[in-house]
């Protein structure tokens, strides 16, 4: 089981930037895949974006040019770096893990192939 604590959330204007993070813990960080993932009032969970073990990434076509996802293994820690917000952007962010995921998996951004949740972080774009 991995521990996961997501931070940066907060509210920002339109055009505006936030840096989301999360803190894993539990399993060895370099055997897990990372995502991010959100949830706006009335719709259904959304894969933002993910990272494979060996850096690969993966993003909805909604953010992508605006976010980009890292990790640092050193530091157990993934990112979101989140540009150019916009009103549509607001939502729960959630941090998810999964250890041992295929490569393959891991890239189609699908909530059930991950198993470990943190409690999300709120953004809010005005």
């Amino acid at each position: 089981h991995v521990q996961l604590v997501e931070s940066g959330g907060g509210s920002v204007q339109a055009g505006g930037s936030l840096n989301l993070s999360c803190a894993a813990s539990g399993y060895t960080y370099t055997a897990i895949s990372m995502a991010w993932f959100r949830q706006a009032p009335g719709k259904e969970r959304e894969g933002v974006a993910t990272i494979t073990t060996d850096g690969t990434t993966s993003y909805a076509e909604s953010v992508k040019g605006r976010f980009t996802i890292s990790r640092d293994n050193a530091k157990y820690t993934l990112y979101l770096q989140m540009n150019g917000l916009k009103e549509a952007d607001t939502a729960m962010y959630y941090c998810a893990a999964q250890i041992w995921l295929s490569r393959e998996y891991c890239l189609e951004r699908q909530e059930r192939d991950f198993d470990n949740w943190g409690r999300g972080t709120q953004v809010t774009v005005s």
